[in-house]
C-alpha cells in the first residue's frame, strides 16, 4: 500500500481532524451570523455563546487527544440548543437551528472517529525504546 493512499490510517486521522476543525469553525460562524445578522434575538448578546467553541480550536489544531474527548461531550450542549430552537423558533431561526444540529452531529462523529482511529493506529505502532525493559545485550 502506498504511503499516501487514501486508505492509510494517517490519512483517515488527518481527514477526521480537519472535519472536526471545519465543523467547529462552522458552528462559530453560524452562531455569530445567526445572533448578529440573520435572525437576532435581541441585542446580540447571545452571540457570546460561541466563545466556548473558540477555546478548543487550538487543541484541535495541535491534535491533542484530550481536546477531542471533551469537545465530543461539550458539543451536546449546542446540539440541545439547536433541537429546542428548531421546534420553537420561526423561520429563519428554525432552519439555522437545524443547521446547528447538523454541524454538531458532524463534529461529534469527526471527534469520535478521530479518537478511535488514533487509538487503533497507536496499537499498530512499535513501542518506543524507553518503554521496553532493559535487557543486557547478549
Amino acid at each position: 500500500m502506498h504511503a499516501n493512499s487514501p486508505s492509510t490510517p494517517a490519512h483517515s486521522v488527518q481527514l477526521s481532524r480537519w472535519v472536526a476543525v471545519a465543523s467547529t469553525l462552522g458552528l462559530i460562524l453560524l452562531g455569530l451570523l445567526w445572533e448578529l445578522w440573520l435572525a437576532p434575538t435581541g441585542s446580540g448578546t447571545l452571540a457570546l455563546k460561541v466563545l466556548p467553541l473558540c477555546i478548543p480550536l487550538a487543541g484541535l489544531l495541535k491534535n491533542r487527544m484530550y481536546t477531542y474527548r471533551w469537545v465530543s461531550l461539550m458539543v451536546w450542549l449546542y446540539f440541545t440548543e439547536g433541537v429546542v430552537r428548531a421546534w420553537s423558533d420561526k423561520a429563519p431561526g428554525n432552519w439555522l437551528a437545524l443547521l446547528e444540529v447538523f454541524l454538531c452531529v458532524v463534529l461529534f462523529v469527526a471527534c469520535t472517529f478521530h479518537i478511535r482511529l488514533r487509538l487503533k493506529h497507536a496499537k499498530t505502532l512499535p513501542k518506543p525504546a524507553e518503554d521496553l525493559p532493559n535487557h543486557p545485550a547478549p
